[in-house]
């Protein structure tokens, strides 16, 4: 049976949906002020998967994944400067057209992952109502309050706001998790509805019981699932910072009006890292998550920049389970190249026959390591155990490879030979490469390798010799 890691109890659980045979299926979706770098999409790929999983498993998958193309404020503490104004100015666009291009820029790098979309787009500027309807129902039972800047909720009315994030509200002080706005009554209380300032009129501001203004980032994940999904619902994913402020804010706006646990199943995927390095001046630059506001950004333009395909992340993303974090290098997503460039090349040679079977022998280690929270590691090497296995048959081998791609979407059906034209200077590199690898002096033979693959192209070493294949 499926099994998934459940953040709110801390544990790995056989998954039930609320009504048989359907879920609902509610992900954070991306803030359209800049492109998505790859940390980011690590996230959507891990909850791909989880569909995926999900209509594998019979499920019939209502999946609503909202787009933030409100101008919020830039941090989570309801203060600093609208990221959408701030990036309209970068480009000389107005915030409605830098959503636009963002939002469309978004969805062409998940088509490029080979992540489906969902079934809903939630464009939050498209439910300012239910959105201002939200934060009046939590105004009448009593758990908002006005300041000078906007309308807040006051956590400390709720008995047990920050349970999803194990949160010690006594041991908090004023500032410690976020920075305070003048008049806050308790550091976890957060913005339901921000005014417009006085002298300023604002490029996205909407009319509302309470005046001019925009609303808190919270409010929308709130409202658009309430709309899409009801009152209670199955899985609700996103990245796992979002675990201690943003999805213990969801919970708080829709669970002090309705009285009832609002999401089963609260799904969460660790961050992209990346390694401490040197900058050649012997100090070491800072590692850690990478961030649209770090000097760490890379997007899936910059895999393709570096001849990699985008699917070769996603084999990448797929190497490591979602809730461990992931450690990016160049070094490691080359690896993750050449093992999809290995596996094109097997496709090829099965030479993609009809008429097979799904192997038992082989889905069911695969099977049962997705259906063990999605334990994508140990699919992976399911999948390879297949292609070792001379004794399966290529039709049944096809087959079976087809089926285990409805998880994976590495895109094996679309596998096909092709036509690599190899200059004369690349040869040259090769053999001098395989000269090098030949009399054991490997530095020489990796620096080769790596001279040809700046050169846009990679090298699989086959019992037959070495292969020279066009990266990406």
């Amino acid at each position: 049976m499926l099994r998934l890691y459940n953040t709110m109890t801390r544990s790995v659980d056989i998954f039930v949906s609320k009504t048989e045979g359907e879920v609902g299926l509610y992900t954070c979706g991306p803030t359209v002020y800049a492109y998505a770098h790859i940390g980011n999409l690590r996230t959507y790929i891990f909850e791909d998967i989880l569909r995926r999983v999900l209509v594998e498993e019979n499920y019939r998958v209502k999946h609503v994944m909202n787009v933030t193309d409100v101008g919020h404020l830039v941090s989570d503490a309801d203060t600093g400067e609208d990221k959408m104004a701030v990036g309209a100015s970068r480009e000389g666009l107005t915030a409605f057209e830098l959503a636009d291009k963002y939002w469309a820029a978004f969805r062409h790098d998940m088509a490029r992952l080979h992540i489906l979309e969902p079934d809903i787009w939630c464009r939050a500027t498209e439910y300012i109502q239910e959105q201002i309807d939200l934060g009046r129902e939590m105004e009448k039972r009593g758990f908002t309050y006005e300041l000078e800047d906007g309308i807040y909720f006051d956590t400390k009315k709720l008995g047990d706001y920050g349970r999803l994030a194990r949160l010690d509200i006594e041991g908090l002080e004023a500032g410690s998790r976020i920075e305070m706005v003048a008049g806050k009554r308790n550091p976890t209380d957060f913005a339901v509805w921000k005014f417009s300032p006085k002298d300023e009129k604002r490029q996205m501001e909407w009319e509302s019981p309470w005046g001019t203004g925009f609303p808190g980032w919270h409010l929308e994940c709130s409202a658009m699932a309430m709309k899409h999904l009801g009152e209670q619902f199955d899985i609700h994913c996103g990245g796992i910072d979002h675990v201690a402020v943003h999805h213990s804010n969801e919970i708080a706006q829709v669970e002090c009006i309705t009285q009832k646990n609002w999401v089963r199943w609260w799904m969460h995927a660790e961050f992209l890292v990346l390694p401490k390095q040197d900058d050649g001046a012997g100090t070491a630059k800072a590692g850690g998550k990478m961030a649209k506001s770090g000097d760490n950004f890379l997007t899936v333009q910059s895999l393709v920049d570096r001849r990699i395909d985008p699917v070769a992340y996603r084999y990448f993303a797929l190497g490591a389970h979602y809730r461990a974090p992931l450690t990016f290098t160049w070094e490691s997503v080359e690896g993750a190249a050449n093992a999809m460039g290995r596996l094109r090349n097997r496709v090829i040679a099965l030479g993609h026959p009809a008429g097979g079977s799904v192997s038992e022998e082989h889905w069911a280690p695969f099977r049962a390591a997705y259906r063990d929270d999605l334990n994508m590691p140990r699919a992976l090497a399911a999948l390879w155990g297949l292609l070792r296995d001379d004794t399966i048959s290529p039709q049944d081998q096809y087959a079976t490879l087809l089926r285990m791609d409805r998880i994976l979407g590495l895109g094996i059906e679309s596998m096909k030979e092709e036509k690599v034209e190899v200059g004369r200077e690349i040869l040259d590199l090769v053999d001098a490469r395989n000269a090098a690898r030949k009399n054991k002096d490997f530095a020489e033979a990796d620096r080769l390798r790596d001279e040809i693959t700046s050169r846009g192209y990679v090298l699989e070493d086959t019992a037959e010799g070495t292969k020279v294949l066009p990266a990406g």
